[in-house]
């Protein structure tokens, strides 16, 4: 008996189009930047032109396509699409906002407050003691935390970088050195419960971060300090739309390459997501 053991689908798979929910704007501004970057550093060849890349970049960062597949539906090889995500994701987070920088911004544009956060962004499970850092006992999963900056409508200003997942939110702030960048360009920040303990300013200087009160269970929360949570609140409500917009990008759902791109990645977004918002 002859055994007949060829995919069914035929040596060359089936290939199938999808929506990628982006603009034009944001594929043409990409693809210029793909265009200026191959110029500069004299490449004068690749295998497909630098609008194709941009859509392959797009769709594996937006929908966390796999390079395989996109690799297979236009004829190049899986560790090419890689390259091509890693070239283009370090041409991005080039251009992301230092800390100093976006906060003399919202200065000279007469800002007065900024808004802070964290989140943790999920990462693939490995075995190994060097994994366990990475688990937040906060969250119950591995990860890594990113700290954000936003202005009072929720735009993106600066994310840090990516720490493991068993760093606190205050200690993350604090090696940033946050507070006293924050006092040196005049502005205060509203944060949530997680970064009480953050400003630890004398009682007679202004604060640079400004949270909530928090109850203990000897100590109840009086009517006024609920009433000023329940205000912080609705002004700090615009942060948690700025992590809306960044985690768009399905590649955050589960960051299963090495962690320590992650960096490069979220700060890659970033400057995507303020194309895709401020178009």
């Amino acid at each position: 008996m002859t055994k007949n053991n060829s995919s069914v689908e035929g040596p060359d798979g089936l290939v199938c189009t999808a929506r990628l929910p982006l603009s034009s704007a944001t594929l043409n501004w990409l693809a210029d930047l793909i265009r200026g970057h191959l110029k500069e550093i004299g490449s004068r060849w690749r295998a497909l032109p630098a609008g194709k890349i941009a859509t392959i970049v797009l769709a594996v960062l937006r929908c966390d396509q796999r390079p395989g597949d996109l690799a297979g539906g236009n004829g190049v090889h899986r560790t090419t699409v890689t390259r091509w995500v890693r070239e283009v994701a370090g041409l991005l987070a080039a251009r992301a906002p230092r800390l100093d920088r976006a906060l003399k911004k919202i200065t000279r544009t007469g800002g007065g407050i900024v808004l802070l956060d964290g989140s943790v962004i999920r990462t693939r499970r490995r075995t190994g003691k060097e994994n366990r850092r990475n688990y937040s006992g906060k969250n119950k999963c591995h990860g890594l935390l990113v700290i954000a900056l936003t202005d009072d409508r929720g735009r993106l200003l600066w994310i840090s970088a990516a720490r493991p997942g068993r760093t606190s939110e205050i200690t993350a702030c604090r090696h940033d050195k946050l507070t006293r960048k924050l006092r040196e360009a005049g502005l205060g920040a509203i944060a949530d419960l997680g970064f009480v303990g953050l400003d630890d300013s004398g009682p007679d200087a202004d604060p640079a971060v400004i949270t909530g009160y928090k109850a203990a269970r000897n100590r109840p929360l009086t009517r006024g300090q609920k009433l000023s949570n329940t205000a912080l609140a609705a002004v700090r409500a615009p942060v948690e739309h700025g992590f809306a917009h960044l985690k768009n990008w399905r590649v955050l759902g589960k960051v299963r390459t090495n962690p320590a791109w992650a960096t490069t990645l979220v700060r890659a977004l970033l400057v995507l997501t303020n194309r895709e918002v401020a178009r």
